[in-house]
């Protein structure tokens, strides 16, 4: 088994609509604003962008997402990924009764070489620390897809 492979599942129950909640996930440049973890986007073009990512444990993580599949209608957004993190991401949205299920998908080959080192005896806190990433995401997005609170 090489311990430097993951992959990352993850489902969430958003009331919204899956327009709005596509709208969101595939305007990956402002990520930052409603999830703390991304702490920084820089485009690079039209389909590709630079991240730095930095979740409970105390390392950054510099991938570039360079998008390959972009479908509002099937609500399927994947990018493939290299980096620090080499693999392929996926946003897949279906409508339900009471909003829209978000699964999320990551398969990825660790590539800096810290984390490598680290592969065995760091592994559940690499994957506990996902998992904290990805429940401050699905709080700041619910959050982002809120409806604005009237003026008074």
């Amino acid at each position: 088994m090489d311990w430097s492979r993951y992959t990352f599942r993850s489902r969430w129950l958003l009331p919204a609509d899956p327009a709005a909640v596509y709208a969101v996930l595939a305007d990956v440049e402002h990520y930052p604003a409603w999830w703390p973890q991304v702490r920084e986007v820089r485009r690079i073009d039209e389909t590709s962008g630079t991240l730095r990512i930095r979740s409970l444990l105390p390392y950054d993580l510099t991938v570039t997402l360079r998008q390959d599949r972009r479908d509002p209608v099937a609500g399927v957004l994947r990018a493939r990924l290299s980096g620090d993190m080499d693999g392929v991401a996926t946003w897949r949205l279906t409508a339900d009764r009471d909003g829209t299920l978000v699964r999320f998908e990551q398969h990825v080959v660790v590539a800096k070489p810290l984390l490598r080192r680290l592969a065995v005896p760091g592994r559940p806190f690499f994957r506990a620390n996902h998992a904290l990433m990805m429940r401050a995401g699905r709080r700041g997005l619910r959050a982002a897809l809120a409806p604005a609170a009237p003026a008074v």
